[in-house]
This record gives C-alpha cells, sequence and structure tokens, in this order.
C-alpha cells in the first residue's frame, strides 16, 4: 500500500473530523473535495474528474463510490477498505447509487454535512445528487469542515513542505542558470518542472507561470514561448511539490539592464515582504497580513499597479490549482495558527510603463518564529 503517512497519523485526522461533525451536530459527511480524501485516507487520484464521493460517518466509518478504473487506484493508494462501483453506461446516475450506498449504511432520515464548494462536484452532478438524495437524508453544507482542520500542519506533514522548499530552490536555480539574452522560454520551463521531478516532485496543482516581455505582466499561465530579448523582464511563478505538498515562489528576473520601474518595484516589494512578514505569526489574522502589504505599496505610490490579494494557504492540493484558503485579502478575519503554511506574493503590474516585478516564497507558521521553506536571497536577479 503507497501510503505517505502512518496509519495512527489517519486515525488522528479521521478523529478530528468525527470530533467537528459532532459539534455541528451531522452524523456524516459526504466529501466530494479530492484533497479531502487524500488528507482522510491517502486516496490519490485525478479521478475526481468524475463523479465520486467519500462517505465519513459519524463512528469513523469510510465508504467510497467510485468508478472502476479507480478501484486499484483507491486500494493501493488508500486506507479505505468499502470501495463501491458505479458502472459506466449510457444514462448512468451515480447519484442514485449513491443514495443506494448511503441506505445500506444506515444513513436514512440522517444529517449528512456534504462538500459542494468542489471542483470534483459539477453542478450537473450536485442537481443530481440533491434529486437523488431529496427526503431520503437532511443536507448541510460542509465545504469548509475539513478544509479547516487541514490548513494548520502536523509535523510529519511540515516535512513534505521543506522538502517542497528545497525543490522549489532547485528549480529556481535551473531558471537562472537558463535565463539569458536568446533564450527560449520552454527551455527555461523545462529547466524548472525537471528540476523538480529530479528531485523526486510531483506534478504541480496548476501549470507554472512564465512570461517575458508585455507576457511578463500576466498573473496565469497562457500558451505561447518567445524567445528573451536584449533587454527584458521575465516573470516567474512555479512550486515545488512534494507528496502534493506545495511551496510556491514567484520572481521576475531582468535581463539586461533594469528599468527605473524595476528598481522602484522591487524597493516597495521588499519593503512589503517584510511588512508581511511581521504579521505572519500567530494571534494575526489573514486581512493583518494584507492591510500590512497595502500599505507599503500604497506609500511607495504602487496603489494601481498592486492587486487586491497578496498570497493564501499552501498545502496537498489538487489540480485545477494549487491555490488553498484561507486568503490574505481585506477584512479576512481567520486568525493565523502555528502549523500554518502561506505563501505571499508582493505582484506588481504597471501597464503603462509596461513593466512587472514579483517577488514571493513560502513560509511555515511557527510558534515563535516565522520560517521560510526557502534558502535563495531576495535581491534583484539580473542576467
Amino acid at each position: 500500500m503507497a501510503l505517505h503517512f502512518t496509519r495512527p497519523e489517519y486515525t488522528r485526522r479521521i478523529a478530528a473530523t468525527c470530533a467537528a461533525m459532532a459539534r455541528r451536530g451531522l452524523d456524516g459527511l459526504l466529501l466530494f473535495q479530492q484533497e479531502s480524501m487524500y488528507y482522510l485516507t491517502g486516496y490519490d487520484t485525478f479521478g475526481f474528474c468524475f463523479f465520486q464521493c467519500l462517505y465519513l460517518g459519524a463512528d469513523g466509518r469510510l465508504a467510497l463510490l467510485t468508478r472502476s478504473a479507480d478501484l486499484r487506484q483507491a486500494r493501493h493508494t488508500s486506507i479505505i477498505e468499502d470501495i463501491r462501483i458505479w458502472t459506466d453506461a449510457a444514462g448512468a446516475r451515480p447519484a442514485g447509487e449513491l443514495r443506494t450506498m448511503l441506505e445500506s449504511l444506515g444513513c436514512k432520515g440522517k444529517r449528512l454535512g456534504i462538500e459542494t464548494q468542489s471542483y470534483g462536484l459539477t453542478h450537473f452532478n450536485g442537481k443530481q445528487v440533491d434529486e437523488a438524495l431529496s427526503g431520503f437524508v437532511k443536507l448541510a453544507d460542509a465545504s469548509d469542515l475539513v478544509n479547516m482542520i487541514r490548513v494548520v500542519k502536523s509535523p510529519a506533514e511540515l516535512r513534505y513542505v521543506r522538502k517542497a522548499g528545497e525543490l522549489g530552490d532547485a528549480a529556481l536555480k535551473a531558471a537562472v542558470r537558463k535565463t539569458k539574452a536568446g533564450a527560449d522560454e520552454g527551455e527555461i520551463l523545462a529547466a524548472q518542472q525537471g528540476a523538480v521531478f529530479a528531485g523526486g516532485g510531483d506534478y504541480p496543482g496548476n501549470e507554472f507561470i512564465i512570461g517575458s516581455g508585455r507576457d511578463a505582466l500576466l498573473c496565469r499561465y497562457k500558451s505561447g514561448r518567445r524567445k528573451l530579448s536584449r533587454r527584458d523582464q521575465l516573470t516567474l511563478e512555479w512550486a515545488g511539490v512534494y507528496r502534493h505538498y506545495h511551496a510556491a515562489f514567484m520572481r521576475t528576473l531582468i535581463v539586461g539592464k533594469p528599468m527605473k520601474q524595476h528598481l522602484a518595484m522591487d524597493e516597495a516589494c521588499r519593503e512589503a515582504l517584510a511588512a508581511v512578514e511581521e504579521q505572519l505569526r500567530p494571534g494575526r489574522t489573514a486581512g493583518d497580513v494584507f492591510a500590512a502589504h497595502a500599505r507599503v505599496m500604497d506609500q511607495r505610490g504602487m496603489r494601481n499597479h498592486r492587486l487586491n490579494a497578496c498570497g493564501y494557504s499552501l498545502g496537498a492540493k489538487f489540480t485545477p490549482s494549487w491555490m488553498d484558503s484561507p486568503m490574505f485579502y481585506q477584512g479576512n478575519e481567520i486568525e493565523i495558527e502555528p502549523g500554518m503554511v502561506f505563501f505571499a506574493h508582493m505582484i506588481l503590474m504597471n501597464s503603462e510603463a509596461g513593466a512587472a516585478y514579483c517577488l514571493g516564497r513560502t513560509y511555515i507558521i511557527g510558534e515563535k518564529r516565522l520560517e521560510a521553506v526557502s534558502k535563495a536571497p531576495l535581491g534583484m536577479i539580473t542576467r
């Protein structure tokens, strides 16, 4: 069995989830988030793009409904013993088979939490679930229940985060070696991803972001490659990934002489990141972190060039995004706790000047001190 954690670790996580269910008056959970399934059982698949549901009872009982393609995946990667298969066929209605499974588990009339905010439960399938379970069980949204448990990482999880940080540093070194005038973006991207794979890492939850020239002002991946000019800018956002745990990073590399805007942005980003680090401690809120970022950026004249968020939680994530909650934005009152992991990104995009500059790295919140999982210096990188 390919488990990444000990059985006592999974037992502890399930017990914590059952306790949270009891506080909400729930008799069980219908889990559609792949992250929840992985966290509680080790189940590792991208089969959540089809209908599948993991049931967790208040007594800790587990039962998975999935397709035949994931039967062996579940057996090999998880602690789940009760695995039910819904059959691919014209007119198949897996939500009806979910009801049959729940009936066999004695759930009729019970109050069940359900993860509706999930990439694993499309609106089409969600309507079928509502229809199939109407009058059979009482459903209550519990999309945040497991999320708020897994946001605080165990020592075993933090070891994977630190390893992801090492892989992220290796990816940066690989990118810097390849970056020069005339270099192809595809070669830089391949070097970064290759460094993660060579170090024993995984695919990320979303594509690495790479863009030079005007594309350096983009915060999302787009297809198409170009070669770097003699005077250029290259924005990279990537993650070291180990056992699905992410450590994200962001940098803008300057080719040739920096623009005056780059120099001003570099100072603003470093000062803002230092202010953010002061807020990344137990007892502060996610909103406090954003406020520190915004204050520095606005004082530096960067109000029109910054974003309305400056980071988010990280952990074991699956496609289509490595972003997790909570996020750093105005008014977010979620309190920071030891064991949380955050990516803080200082992003500046000056559309008028065509200049971009970004600086970001991942941190572990400690009881007394903040731990950056990267050893790379924060100064401007010029090539």
